[in-house]
């Protein structure tokens, strides 16, 4: 898939788009999304200790990005990957049930994503496998240690 000019196409767009829309630039930046057994987190970090600025971008969007997702508000994931990401239906649907918490971290931010709901744990999970998957991360497909 790595090699089809399609693929190629769509990872352009997802950076391209992911820049336009979160206001730093992915390559100055580090994306993970951890899967932990009662939910996850999304970390952005700056890849410069010294690169304030993209530091500083990053936390006011993910400031933001708390405060969308606990409305039910997942335009932004889909703005950026051009659909919407599995297992935002069911979070929409149980937004009340999720948690979304925000945490400075060293040169960056986290958001904390927790339910005790089996549904929306589920679909926590589904979003957050397809950001590590269509971002390129490399994390774990699998749930970890459970967040701070």
């Amino acid at each position: 898939m790595a090699g089809c000019p399609m693929h190629a196409d769509h990872v352009k767009g997802v950076d391209e788009r992911g820049d336009k829309a979160m206001g730093f630039s992915h390559e100055k930046t580090t994306h993970h999304f951890r899967i932990t057994p009662e939910g996850g987190a999304i970390e952005v970090t700056a890849k410069d200790a010294n690169d304030l600025a993209s530091r500083d971008q990053i936390r006011g969007h993910l400031t933001h990005i708390v405060k969308l997702f606990a409305a039910g508000d997942f335009e932004l994931p889909m703005f950026v990957h051009d659909r919407k990401p599995p297992g935002v239906d069911v979070m929409q649907q149980k937004k009340g049930k999720v948690s979304y918490r925000y945490e400075e971290i060293d040169k960056g931010a986290r958001v904390l994503i927790t339910t005790a709901d089996p549904d929306a744990l589920r679909a926590v999970h589904e979003f957050l496998r397809f950001q590590i998957t269509d971002h390129r991360t490399g994390d774990s497909l699998r749930a970890g240690k459970r967040s701070s």
